[in-house]
């Protein structure tokens, strides 16, 4: 399966008050653990940002968004774009805590589907999310009108919302999508 690993790095983190892809967990960066995560269930990794030289640490291919300002639509969008793959795998830089197996079961529900949306505790989390380079030309249209919610280009595509995380431990879910919008938050990872 020719995959990439996405990572999306272009917020503000403006709730943070600092970076959040740079925050320091267990001694490393949090985009330094999400990349070496992402090395175990994809082929290829990237790193979707408009300030490359601030994971010049990082050997992993880099990519500005075409659409500037536009937030994480516009992230995907630079990906497909970008990058010869025909999967994207998607992680947003503020989720230290990914998990390779959840990863792998949404990839086993991609079959004929454009998309596949994890589904956990009744909210669906499109950053999460895989998704085929066949929506590029949705996410562009979208783009063009102003229409920059991620979940506004579900209504185009075809779309499985997997929700059944069967044999896949609650704790391992929880942390998988847990992210740190904020200080507090932060402070709970670090005791995850």
């Amino acid at each position: 399966m020719n995959t990439c690993g996405i990572i999306l790095s272009g917020g503000k983190s403006s709730r943070m008050g600092t970076d959040k892809s740079l925050l320091p967990l267990g001694g490393k960066p949090v985009i330094q653990h999400i990349a070496t995560q992402m090395k175990s269930f994809s082929l290829h990794q990237a790193i979707i940002t408009n300030f490359p030289e601030k994971y010049d640490f990082l050997d992993i291919e880099k990519h500005a968004d075409r659409y500037p300002g536009r937030g994480p639509l516009a992230g995907l969008e630079s990906a497909l774009y970008h990058i010869d793959t025909s999967i994207f795998i998607c992680a947003a830089c503020d989720m230290p805590y990914i998990s390779a197996e959840v990863y792998n079961k949404l990839l086993c529900e991609l079959e004929s589907y454009d998309a596949v949306v994890p589904v956990f505790n009744d909210r669906i989390h499109p950053l999460s999310g895989i998704y085929t380079k066949r929506i590029l030309p949705f996410i562009q249209q979208q783009l063009e009108q102003n229409q920059l919610k991620v979940r506004d280009v579900f209504r185009f595509i075809n779309v499985n919302y997997a929700d059944n995380f069967e044999g896949i431990p609650e704790n391992t879910l929880k942390k998988h999508f847990f992210n740190m919008n904020n200080p507090e938050q932060y402070e709970e990872a670090k005791h995850f």
